[in-house]
């Protein structure tokens, strides 16, 4: 009599790879690391209207301060380039990832103090992903956040010690400032997602690895105020969006 073979069960191995500047840039939702083809948004965001003259910065209460900035230095609250594109500006997903979880990043934001001032002058994270501050200037500094939707913390920061922090819930935007130079002024954008972006000098963005979807994108400015689009975007495409901001009345 001949005895039955046993079954043969094959299992399939399935290799996933990931650029390295893809994952750093906009990471993946932990639930959807096998997802479909994924989609892009890139844009620009414009101020158009005159823009009032920075505020002057007067640096001489610290002999360090003054000696990096003899002539002083400007405010950094709206800031354009020669074709209008604004920078400082958060764009973000506000609305339409449903309940999809992200782990955040390894790698720390950056803050440093540099001639007296924050670079750069606005940050965005992930909620629990490290906020590493630096202080690359020869005078004590002090940073201190004023959350609404998280824990307050305020720190003095001798020159070369390096100072490390998290928050736990999303809040744009958090400011910070210096009790030590009180022109240092900056702000903290958190999220709990990865697609976000802070505009450069040319007031560009890209949020890439976006779900195809339906969202609610919106930008935030520190003096100007918000503005939003519904934007849907499908399998493999690229969504080219504008935002533009105007002069406030009065100003």
């Amino acid at each position: 009599m001949k005895r039955n073979s046993p079954p043969i069960v094959i299992i399939g191995v399935f290799v996933l790879c990931v650029t390295g500047g893809d994952m750093a840039r906009a990471g993946l939702p932990a639930s959807d690391a096998f997802a479909p083809p994924s989609a892009a948004m890139k844009g620009v965001v414009k101020f158009e209207g005159p823009v009032a003259k920075p505020t002057h910065i007067d640096m001489s209460a610290d002999p360090y301060c003054a000696k990096v900035h003899p002539a002083g230095a400007m405010a950094e609250d709206i800031v354009k380039d020669a074709n209008g594109g604004l920078e400082n500006v958060v764009v973000f997903v506000a609305e339409g990832l449903g309940d999809r979880t992200f782990e955040p990043p390894t790698q720390p934001a950056v803050i440093d103090q540099r001639g007296c001032m924050y670079q750069p002058h606005v940050v965005a994270l992930q909620t629990n992903q490290k906020l590493r501050v630096v202080n690359s200037d020869k005078t004590t500094h002090n940073i201190h956040p004023m959350p609404s939707n998280n824990r307050e913390w305020n720190k003095s920061q001798p020159p070369g010690i390096p100072i490390e922090e998290t928050f736990a819930r999303e809040e744009v935007a958090i400011p910070v400032k210096c009790n030590v130079h009180p022109w240092m002024r900056s702000h903290v954008a958190v999220f709990k997602h990865p697609y976000f972006a802070v505009t450069g000098k040319n007031g560009r963005f890209d949020l890439r690895n976006l779900p195809p979807g339906t969202y609610t994108v919106e930008a935030w400015h520190e003096k100007l105020g918000t503005a939003n689009q519904k934007i849907t975007i499908g399998a493999n495409e690229t969504k080219e969006v504008q935002f533009v901001f105007k002069s406030p009345p009065g100003s």
